[in-house]
């Protein structure tokens, strides 16, 4: 793995710190001070109360959508906060701290030969610095030159019914989207200028060509497969499962089901590409991914989640969660016109789900009159009472309602 070592102002000053840390140690130097017997001083003002939101006159909601980005992700286990604080007592080499977390994430998957990982700053910027690394390899003209693909390869393959809105991470490198249905689509798309062929995992039954014919397909051809994964975990199998298909890169969220930290994620694939990828992205300066900065404090909480999460009883957590939805349902039914259903379970967020509906209408709180698209659809995505939140799908005048619900 090559790293750009150009002399400038940042860098002597990150050298000056260091000779300053032979010194100094971090804690004496930088730290809070810290109370008798090791434990942090007692806290003041901001946070005093114990409840930041309240303080800042933010109303915390209960969650009826599930791991959504909007409402935060999913809620840290107390031991990856434990981590997390651990890390934020010193000072380390960042792209060292990648590697040797990378090593660790591969070693408890079982990756195959040849594979590695690093933790990003969430699923998108996976996407987005694992194209990067297809793109300019270690190429340093190639890496400051992004989005400008002169004298690289320029385009990516991807199925009509996998285009969505997380594709943007694709479009801002600077390539250009070909969009196919068919194989012969895919056939006549294939040129000296493909660089990828990308696959989206949760639209894996709406596409012509499904997950392990795609994978296939890109290898005859000698292009790099990329699978985004984001929330398609459980069942935990999927953290390898693709990578055994023989996926060049793989992107997962680790704020969702793995309850890492909010911006956080995977990105899991062959090591050069691995390699390539972390060169284009933070902490290195001039590069694409400069922006999407991962800290020492999530690298470390990830590692932990992960390993939490491969050791849960994800059968026992489905039964609970089916537990709940059940009492929900008995509860929520007992008024007149509501009932609920439960319905097949999906590839992404692949948890129990209830289905709400009610014959007589809603009324959304806040909202006067719900506007509405050509489609009928409701404008306002997401209705919001003071205590919960919900996922309108379709707001009727006179007519039913629709809430799908994840508990």
């Amino acid at each position: 793995m090559a790293f750009n070592d150009s002399w400038n102002r940042r860098t002597f000053l990150g050298t000056l710190g260091a000779l300053m840390g032979t010194l100094f140690s971090a804690r004496k130097a930088f730290a809070l001070p810290r109370a008798a017997g090791g434990k942090a001083a007692p806290l003041s003002g901001f946070g005093v109360t114990g409840n930041v939101y309240e303080e800042l006159g933010v109303t915390t909601v209960i969650n009826g959508q599930g791991t959504m980005t909007v409402l935060g992700g999913s809620l840290m286990r107390p031991e990856v906060e434990a981590v997390m604080a651990m890390a934020g007592r010193h000072f380390v080499s960042i792209p060292d701290l990648e590697v040797a977390a990378g090593k660790r994430i591969a070693e408890m998957l079982k990756l195959p030969e040849g594979y590695g990982a690093i933790v990003t700053s969430g699923a998108a910027a996976a996407m987005q610095s694992g194209l990067a690394g297809i793109l300019t390899h270690d190429n340093p003209k190639f890496i400051e030159q992004l989005p400008d693909l002169t004298g690289m390869k320029s385009e990516v393959i991807i199925q009509k019914s996998h285009r969505n809105p997380f594709d943007h991470q694709l479009r801002s490198t600077g390539i250009k989207l070909v969009v196919i249905e068919s194989r012969d689509d895919l056939k006549k798309a294939i040129n000296p200028q493909t660089a990828m062929m990308h696959f989206t995992n949760f639209a894996d039954a709406d596409g012509q060509i499904q997950v392990e014919e795609w994978v296939k397909l890109a290898h005859e051809n000698q292009i790099s497969a990329f699978i985004d994964a984001a929330a398609d975990t459980p069942p935990v199998s999927r953290l390898w499962d693709y990578a055994n298909m023989g996926y060049d890169l793989i992107a997962f969220s680790g704020g969702k089901a793995m309850r890492g930290p909010q911006c956080a994620g995977l990105l899991i694939g062959k090591k050069d590409l691995v390699a390539y990828a972390l060169l284009n992205n933070s902490p290195h300066e001039d590069t694409l991914g400069r922006s999407q900065k991962v800290g020492k404090e999530e690298i470390v909480g990830m590692v932990k989640a992960l390993e939490s999460y491969l050791k849960e009883d994800h059968d026992a957590l489905n039964k609970e969660w089916q537990r709940r939805l059940d009492f929900i349902s008995s509860q929520v039914t007992k008024i007149p016109g509501v009932t609920t259903s439960f319905p097949a379970l999906q590839i992404a967020n692949h948890v129990p789900h209830m289905h709400m509906r009610e014959e007589i209408g809603i009324v959304v709180r806040g909202l006067d009159k719900p506007e509405f698209t050509e489609q009928g659809h409701a404008r306002t995505l997401f209705a919001a009472t003071e205590s919960a939140w919900l996922s309108a799908e379709r707001v009727a005048f006179a007519g039913s309602s629709y809430l799908d619900c994840l508990f």
